[in-house]
């Protein structure tokens, strides 16, 4: 196993544990009502129960664990010529590789988005209680997820704009 795979592998997983003890912890730090937009002063003014945004993680994580995952692994059953990536013909006889570089595209996805739900839960848990940090303290984050999420969306195809190692 390469270092890239496996050093995604734990990635994913240390995701998947850091967003369910976000989301526990923002649980427990909730009141009935949490503030989910701030005005200019950076003070809430729009308010959702905490059932509800427990709820609405729930199915954020599920559909990201479960359902991408999914459609991770049906790309990995799928025909070379079917997939729309360049070189096909020179892919198709490294399908192994392929295979590699597309789950490890998947599970780097996949991790993004538990790292990105943990960071905006604990960021809303951490306003929404009047500790030391303020609504401001927290603009640069979502540059900070946009940025990583379309990092790893174009990863994928300009590695496979390149050739297959010839490691045979």
């Amino acid at each position: 196993m390469k270092i890239t795979t496996f050093a995604i592998r734990v990635w994913r997983v240390f995701s998947m544990i850091t967003v369910f003890v976000a989301s526990m912890y923002s649980y427990s730090l909730f009141g009935q009502e949490v503030g989910v937009h701030f005005n200019a002063l950076g003070q809430a003014d729009e308010f959702m129960l905490k059932s509800d945004i427990f709820y609405i993680l729930v199915g954020l994580i599920l559909t990201n664990n479960v359902l991408l995952l999914s459609v991770g692994r049906a790309l990995l059953k799928l025909p070379s010529n079917v997939l729309p990536i360049p070189n096909q013909p020179l892919w198709a006889e490294h399908r192994e590789e392929l295979n590699e570089h597309i789950q490890n595209w998947i599970y780097s996805l996949v991790a993004m988005i538990n790292t990105s739900i943990a960071l905006t839960i604990f960021a809303l848990a951490t306003v929404n209680n009047e500790f030391k940090f303020k609504i401001a303290d927290f603009n640069g984050l979502l540059y900070l997820i946009v940025g990583f999420l379309l990092a790893i969306v174009v990863a994928l195809p300009i590695r496979l704009m390149m050739k297959p190692s010839s490691n045979d």
